[in-house]
């Protein structure tokens, strides 16, 4: 399988992190069922350490959109390139937020229950997004369709899918994954797969 879907990088290839192979496919990997939502169903509910709020899917569209092209890298060892997101960029959505000074992680929260954690200076970064579009097209539900966010500089598992909101924190504490041996961070240049990494 590694010869016909995924490709070693040569070695001076300086975007690849250690330990990947390189795909043009867009491997689905999801615990537990898919959600179907229709993006009118879609809400992000801003808790914690925040001013409660919820944007629904009309108030994140009429939210400044941005483009972005970049590498993303998943924990299982794949690597793809030059991949295109639409959405809202999270400090654009922070700009709208009131967040409370003592808030230093945030918790990820997913339709279907899924959670991951991430700090507040990893979370509010230029290039993350809330991700509606993938290379010019409509977000597919088994790739976290209609929204889902999308942190290119730390492993996929922070780009969670199907996101309903986010719940700001004063301390890191582990999300679904976190409580079950990945690493709290996750930077793939570091190989930040597991917590004994």
């Amino acid at each position: 399988m590694l010869g016909k879907f995924f490709k070693k990088p040569s070695a001076d290839n300086k975007r690849v992190p250690p330990g990947q192979s390189l795909t043009e496919r867009f491997p689905v990997l999801t615990y537990g069922p898919v959600p179907t939502l229709r993006p009118e169903q879609v809400e992000i509910r801003i808790s914690g350490l925040a001013e409660p709020r919820i944007f629904s899917w009309q108030d994140l569209l009429a939210l400044l959109q941005t483009t972005h092209t970049y590498d993303i890298h998943c924990v299982t060892h794949w690597s793809k390139l030059d991949t295109t997101w639409t959405g809202i960029s999270i400090p654009t959505l922070m700009q709208h937020l009131k967040v409370d000074p003592a808030a230093t992680a945030v918790m990820v929260h997913c339709y279907g229950g899924y959670t991951t954690n991430l700090l507040l200076e990893d979370f509010n970064r230029d290039l993350n997004l809330l991700a509606h579009t993938f290379d010019g097209k409509p977000l597919e539900k088994d790739h976290g369709g209609p929204l889902r966010l999308v942190v290119p500089h730390l492993y996929f598992w922070k780009s969670a899918k199907w996101v309903s909101g986010f719940e700001f924190l004063t301390a890191d504490h582990p999300g679904f994954w976190e409580k079950n041996g990945y690493h709290m961070r996750g930077d793939p240049f570091k190989e930040e797969r597991f917590d004994d990494d």
